[in-house]
């Protein structure tokens, strides 16, 4: 966000107020009248200000989904916008504005009023479109701004039962000894499903195939089925096939185990330093948003992650709350826009 600097009076202002004031007594009254007027309004603006930023917010707030109901973004906007309507004694509605990738919703919201009445629910696609797309009608960076992180879960590696391999030094070397043979599936080109394989084939010196799908709910049963040997997806849509055992989970990909699959070693663990690839929640606004507004809705989205409710509702995700101040989340969301691009831009994945 902008700050602005404070206004500086003129020198030759100052040289003018000593001097002797030669105009008449009635003119001088006028004046006096005048600048106490004025001081008078410019009090009431600062005490309308205050008051507006105190008795936020006095209407419904509007957080806006850029993808469709049912998937994890959507989740967890529902459950943050619940508690936090509880918290600020207005409805908290959420609107599911879809297409290119996020950006339409994102768009939105970028452009919307910043009054702290329209949100957005923000996700990896906005750290990664940036470098993804030719051409953005937003820039994220410039024109939002962060307000707190929700909550992030790690992907994990899968790969059909019948690969012959157990953990990622088994796959690295049949990757090597099978160069471009070994197949991995994403829901799409440029999604972190994709750039977390081409991380991986970077970090590895491998060859394997991308194939893209529309959606990564196919790649997951075409994996199960044998028709893709691996894929790389967050813990949310991966826990239910691990663990009924028509999968094999070889790494998991967060900076420690997750408490939901114990047994399975971290990629950092197996060799691979740095590699980290989460998908994670995040509520941001237009970038002009006041600050004494966004640090209200920081403090109770940062409170209601404290409550039972909704680390009930993450545990169900494998997901783990992360909370912090609006300043933390703006230079995560920075350091992971500079972190993706060029994984994009050595994938060669576009989308316009």
């Amino acid at each position: 966000m902008l700050t602005l600097p404070e206004n500086h009076r003129h020198p030759v202002g100052q040289v003018r107020s000593t001097m002797r004031d030669q105009r008449p007594a009635a003119s001088r009254t006028s004046a006096a009248a005048a600048a106490f007027g004025a001081a008078v309004l410019a009090l009431g603006a600062v005490h309308a200000t205050s008051t507006f930023a105190q008795s936020y917010p006095v209407k419904p707030v509007r957080m806006i989904v850029p993808y469709a109901p049912g998937g994890g973004v959507d989740i967890i906007a529902r459950a943050t916008a619940q508690e936090l309507a509880k918290r600020v004694n207005q409805p908290v509605v959420v609107e599911n504005r879809t297409g290119a990738g996020g950006n339409v919703g994102s768009d939105a919201v970028a452009k919307a009023a910043p009054d702290g009445y329209t949100l957005l629910m923000a996700s990896p696609a906005n750290t990664i479109n940036s470098s993804l797309y030719a051409k953005m009608p937003y820039d994220p960076l410039r024109d939002l701004a962060a307000i707190a992180l929700i909550a992030q879960v790690p992907a994990v590696l899968l790969a059909n039962r019948s690969l012959p391999v157990q953990n990622v030094k088994q796959l690295v070397a049949l990757a090597k000894a099978r160069p471009g043979a070994l197949t991995f599936g994403s829901g799409g080109s440029g999604t972190t499903e994709h750039l977390a394989g081409e991380m991986f084939k970077a970090a590895a010196g491998v060859d394997m195939l991308h194939v893209p799908y529309k959606g990564g709910a196919q790649v997951i049963t075409d994996v199960i089925g044998g028709q893709i040997a691996l894929m790389f997806v967050n813990m949310v849509g991966a826990l239910p096939h691990v663990q009924g055992g028509r999968v094999k989970a070889l790494a998991v990909a967060g900076a420690v185990r997750s408490p939901s699959l114990p047994d399975v070693p971290t990629v950092v663990e197996q060799g691979y330093r740095d590699f980290v690839v989460s998908v994670w929640w995040g509520v941001m606004g237009p970038s002009l948003t006041p600050r004494d507004i966004i640090a209200t809705l920081n403090r109770e989205i940062v409170a209601s992650l404290a409550t039972q409710e909704m680390k009930d509702r993450l545990q169900t995700m494998s997901a783990q709350p992360i909370g912090g101040s609006a300043e933390q989340f703006a230079a995560f969301f920075a350091s992971e826009t500079k972190r993706w691009a060029p994984i994009v831009k050595a994938s060669g994945a576009r989308a316009d």
